[in-house]
């Protein structure tokens, strides 16, 4: 995975060469993701049970996106809790201020 010019990088997933237009400070995000699809579809070819570049392909995008929903529910989560402490920690603070 390499640069050859500006805009350009070429990325390998599966053995198969890509060569994708991308902005200079989006390039290494563009090689972790390549990185990150390669094995995948790697874990998925090597389980033996989907055959085809295509099918491959298809279900390591399925995972990502799964992955992501999920992730993003789990964001969610994290950020309701935190307005609920935050929350607490208000009224927490107001009933002791009007204590003093």
């Amino acid at each position: 995975m390499q640069s050859s010019d500006d805009n350009t990088v070429s990325i390998r997933v599966l053995d198969k060469e890509f060569l994708i237009n991308c902005p200079e400070e989006a390039q290494g995000e563009l090689l972790s993701s390549a990185k990150l699809l390669d094995q995948r579809m790697r874990e998925i070819k090597g389980g033996g049970r989907v055959f085809g570049l295509e099918r491959i392909a298809v279900m390591a995008a399925l995972n990502l996106s799964h992955d992501l929903i999920q992730a993003h529910r789990e964001l969610e989560e994290l950020q309701a809790k935190t307005a609920q402490l935050s929350a607490k920690v208000d009224r927490a603070l107001a009933s002791k201020d009007s204590s003093e």
